[in-house]
């Protein structure tokens, strides 16, 4: 992070509020399209694609929500070491996550493109 705790903490928040609906709706479309081309006869490859993508919302829920309200407790003190800690693990879960829908990303341009 290139600011101080409390200012990361305080931009996360309504960040993280704006870009909660998005990034949900975003990763369901994904699934049910690649599901749907599979289902049409598209090949293995777009389940895979879909996969990857709908695995965001599980994780999501499963792993990152615990640190999400964590720091979303109302009373957090957003100056201290604790809160960094929790933004530093809140970004590497989401490096996870945008990992997850980089690999969906590539399988289904690649498929787009015919590969």
């Amino acid at each position: 992070m290139g600011c101080d705790t409390k200012t990361a903490a305080t931009v996360w928040a309504p960040s993280y509020e704006r870009a909660t609906l998005m990034q949900a709706s975003l990763a369901i479309v994904g699934l049910f399209a690649g599901v749907t081309v599979w289902l049409l006869g598209g090949g293995a490859m777009w389940l895979i694609g879909a996969l990857f993508i709908g695995a965001v919302v599980p994780f999501t829920f499963i792993v990152i929500m615990p640190t999400n309200n964590e720091l979303l407790a109302p009373g957090r003190d957003l100056s201290t070491t604790e809160t960094r800690g929790l933004l530093e693990k809140w970004g590497k879960l989401h490096g996870v996550r945008s990992a997850l829908s980089l690999i969906a990303s590539v399988i289904y341009v690649a498929l787009l493109n015919g590969a």
